[in-house]
């Protein structure tokens, strides 16, 4: 066996086979082959009734064919009064669109949906309303405490000791006021 003979796919069957044996599968018939010479008669058909359906298929199938040319040049017609007409696709999307929009937002499902998010936003609103009524009054009853007035003194102290009295918004004397300031500094 000539090495150049052998099938070299080693997913074949026939691996390390020589290429010529004589029983490869071309003789083999196939069942329900398309364009053998002699077209079996159905089951249950005479050669008659068959030979008729195969007329009369292929009259059906160029029949098909013409509608298909038919329906190309309508659609080539109808594209062609379109440019005229100044009807582009994007047009038609956009007429598409505002018409589909106009058709859900008349639909009950729409009207109801809105009307239900609306008495929810509603709510909502109430809701942080009152939220933010609550919070206001809390930090108000937290400002009045005796916890918040102390700490108020010991940052008003804080504030004396950093920065020093001040009467009507000069500052006095201190060891930064003596230093002369800029009036743009450089940051």
């Amino acid at each position: 066996m000539d090495p150049a003979s052998q099938d070299i796919n080693l997913n074949s069957p026939n691996k390390g086979l020589g290429v010529e044996r004589s029983d490869n599968l071309s003789d083999v018939p196939v069942e329900g082959a398309v364009g053998t010479s002699a077209n079996p008669a159905a089951p249950g058909l005479t050669d008659e009734e068959a030979e008729e359906l195969h007329i009369e298929l292929t009259k059906v199938e160029e029949e098909i064919n013409t509608l298909r040319q038919v329906l190309s040049a309508k659609e080539r017609h109808a594209s062609e009064l379109k440019r005229k007409l100044g009807l582009s696709p994007l047009n038609e999307l956009r007429q598409n669109l505002t018409k589909s929009w106009q058709d859900v937002q008349t639909s009950n499902a729409y009207k109801k949906t809105q009307e239900t998010l609306s008495q929810a936003g509603q709510k909502t609103s109430a809701a942080l309303t009152t939220v933010g009524t609550a919070i206001t009054k809390r930090l108000g009853d937290m400002r009045n405490s005796a916890t918040f007035k102390s700490f108020e003194d010991k940052m008003g102290n804080l504030k004396y000791k950093v920065v020093g009295p001040k009467e009507n918004g000069e500052g006095a004397s201190s060891p930064t006021d003596t230093i002369p300031t800029q009036k743009n500094p450089p940051f």
